[in-house]
Formats: structure tokens, C-alpha cells, sequence
């Protein structure tokens, strides 16, 4: 099959080397700019303007399936030169929690619902699913996910921005629910997310969503398990529930803070269990063979070098 991997950040690079290591399907990246360091590589890349339907369709000629990792405006473009182009499947840009639970008008869907609704309209013509992976164990990095040019748009990609501030040992945990219930995560690493959509790529059917998960947990037990890993206690905690963090949302409403906001939805998105789904994952049962790194191996080799 041809595969184009749409983008250039860290989880599309990851998905893209993947499928280049692992397949003989033909990959192309579609990118706005030149990539001399990819083609160096041996990657086939593609120069795209996604204001262009020529541009677009030109580069989507002859490919099976499409994975994006672009947003708004870009992504819609692309359903639509898919569409013409009679692409086979569309994995739009999610990679996080199941789109069903995020509530209308969203502050942090950054377009998503949009291109959902695009594959809908046009689901006669393309098939689509959506890659369900929970949280991304990438949060947690040294220097954030931007460190791995991942979620940069987010508003909360930098490292401590998402319940744990590992290096001054900060936490601001949402740990209960609307109903004082502990909350629960689904975490995966990006490399997994990248071995379990390329396995996907060979299924004859695409079910409208599949889950995949590196490590069920609560946020609790994260918040404790990090503190273990990096040996030292925390020096602030808060221990959080939706209420408490609607009111700290509130008042960065009423100061103008946008980045404090962010990190706020993200926090009250967690403990709604957005980013929680049951196990075990749809692919993980389909694709037992693949073991999903532990969260415990992934951060201690990331923290590794961080006294």
C-alpha cells in the first residue's frame, strides 16, 4: 500500500519510521517545508500547501490511507482531497481519549470535532477511524512533550504542565471525580502508539475507533509512582477534584491567564475520565504480541540522567 503520514512532529516521525522499518508499504510524508534531513534518511517526503486543493490532491494521488497528524483548517482540506482522490481510509489527528466524551464546544479540541464531522459527511466515499491511546506517557518528559515536538499547539506541552512537575517535585493531582470516585488514566508511549497503528494498517476493515493502551492507573497511583521513581518527596501537592479546579478555572478566566487555562482543562478533562477507556484495548487483545512499554521503564530511562 502507499501510506501517506501527514506532518512532521514527533508522533507522525514515529509512525512514519515505523511503518519505513517494519512494512513494504510505501511511505510518503507530507510536509510544508522541505525535509533534507528525513530525505537523507531514505524517507520520501512531499512539499505541500494545504491552502492548495491542487497541491493536496497531487500528493494524495495513488495512496491507500492516510494518517494525520494536522489540525483545523489543514486537516479539513485534506479529508477533501482525500475524498477526490478516493483514498481508501482516514485516520484524522485524535491520539488521545475517545472523541465521545469531549463536550460540545470544547476549549480543547482545537478542531477535532470538525474533521470528525467531515468523515461523516463523507464516510460513503472513505473509511476513518480513531486512534484511542489515552495519555501519551510523553507528558512526563524531560523538558515536556515539545521536547519531542509533540502537542506544541496544546497550550500545555512543556515539561510540568500536565499533573506532575518531576524535576521540582510539584503535583497539582486530579485525583477524584465529580463524584469523589478516584480517577483513572490510560497512558501509552508514543512508540507504541506507532507500533499498533502500523499493525493496523494491514486490517481488512477499520472499526470507527480502536484503543490501545501502555498502562491503566490511577491518578493517585501515578502521582505516588513518580514520586517513587524519582526518590524524593513531593515539595507541594494539591489534591484535586473538579470542583476545586472549575474555580481555579474560573479566576484564570477573570485574570486573562490562557496558559493557566489550558492546564486547568486538561486537569478537569482527566478527571471527568476522559482519557480513561476499559481494558483490556481494542488493539491490545487484536495484537497481543505487541508489549506495550511500562510506564515505570519509560520514565525512569527518561529521568535517568536528571539528578
Amino acid at each position: 500500500m502507499r501510506i501517506a503520514v501527514a506532518g512532521t512532529c514527533g508522533l507522525a516521525l514515529t509512525i512514519a519510521r515505523e511503518i519505513h522499518s517494519q512494512t513494504s508499504h510505501q511511505l510518503i510524508i507530507l510536509s510544508r517545508s522541505h525535509q533534507p534531513g528525513l530525505a537523507s534518511q531514505g524517507y520520501q517526503c512531499q512539499v505541500v500547501d494545504y491552502t492548495s486543493t491542487a497541491s493536496l490532491q497531487h500528493a494524495l494521488m495513488g495512496v491507500d490511507t492516510v494518517i494525520s497528524t494536522v489540525t483545523g483548517n489543514a486537516q479539513l482540506r485534506l479529508i477533501e482531497a482525500a475524498v477526490a482522490c478516493r483514498v481508501r481510509r482516514f485516520a484524522p489527528a485524535e491520539f488521545e481519549g475517545r472523541p465521545s466524551l469531549r463536550s460540545p464546544n470544547d476549549a480543547l479540541d482545537r478542531g477535532r470535532a470538525l474533521a470528525l464531522a467531515h468523515l461523516q459527511h463523507y464516510q460513503s466515499y472513505i473509511q476513518s477511524t480513531v486512534f484511542v491511546c489515552g495519555i501519551l506517557y510523553e507528558r512526563f518528559s524531560v523538558n515536556g512533550m515539545r521536547a519531542h515536538r509533540i502537542g506544541v499547539s496544546t497550550g500545555y506541552g512543556n515539561e510540568g504542565d500536565y499533573i506532575v512537575d518531576a524535576r521540582r517535585m510539584m503535583a497539582d493531582a486530579p485525583v477524584y471525580d465529580a463524584a469523589n470516585n478516584l480517577a483513572y488514566v490510560c497512558l501509552t508511549s508514543a512508540y507504541d502508539v506507532g507500533r499498533f497503528v502500523v499493525r493496523a494498517l494491514d486490517m481488512v476493515q477499520w472499526p470507527a475507533e480502536m484503543s490501545m493502551c501502555g498502562e491503566r492507573m490511577s491518578v493517585n497511583a501515578l502521582v505516588e509512582a513518580i514520586k517513587i521513581y524519582r526518590g524524593r518527596p513531593y515539595t507541594n501537592i494539591h489534591y484535586q477534584n473538579p470542583d476545586t479546579l472549575r474555580y481555579q478555572l474560573s479566576v484564570a478566566e477573570m485574570t486573562g491567564d490562557i496558559a493557566k487555562q489550558r492546564r486547568l482543562l486538561a486537569l478537569i478533562a482527566t478527571a471527568e475520565g476522559r482519557y480513561d477507556f476499559s481494558t483490556p484495548a481494542y488493539l491490545n487483545a487484536l495484537f497481543p504480541d505487541i508489549r506495550p512499554i511500562k510506564f515505570r521503564d519509560w520514565f525512569v530511562r527518561n529521568w535517568a540522567s536528571v539528578p
